[in-house]
């Protein structure tokens, strides 16, 4: 061995870092940060109603984030069946094509019926399974 303590290829932590780990120099940051906060905090909106522009965008950062999504308001007909898929889909297109929604929350729109369309089928499957077992075990019953 080369004076080292693992094989070539072979990690001493094969899961890696647990998830939510912080390192050790991010706690000490965070506490010195938390005695501190109420300070920094007011510095900055002092700079901010000031006129200092980064201070300003960095409150209204915090006051308004900006939005990741927004709800979406269209017309959608009720999917009850798969056979139901070609009206949201065409609602859905429609929407993009008047404006009302763009094509990555259609995208995302068409995320969510399909999704829906799958558990749909996944329960229509079931029930068929079901009648057949029942079907079958009236015929042996017989």
């Amino acid at each position: 061995m080369s004076g080292r303590p693992f094989k070539p290829g072979r990690s001493g932590n094969p899961r890696g870092r647990p998830k939510g780990a912080r390192s050790k120099a991010l706690l000490a940051l965070e506490a010195l940060f938390d005695n501190e906060a109420e300070t920094i905090s007011r510095r900055a909106i002092e700079l901010a109603l000031g006129g200092d522009g980064p201070a300003l965008r960095l409150c209204m950062e915090r006051i308004l984030p900006a939005r990741k999504d927004r709800p979406v308001l269209f017309d959608m007909p009720p999917i009850e069946t798969a056979a139901d898929l070609s009206k949201a889909t065409g609602a859905i297109l429609d929407a993009v094509a008047r404006g009302h929604v763009t094509p990555s929350e259609a995208a995302s729109l068409g995320q969510l019926v399909t999704a829906h369309i799958r558990a749909l089928e996944a329960t229509e499957l079931a029930e068929g399974i079901a009648n057949l077992e029942a079907a079958q075990g009236k015929d042996v019953n017989k």
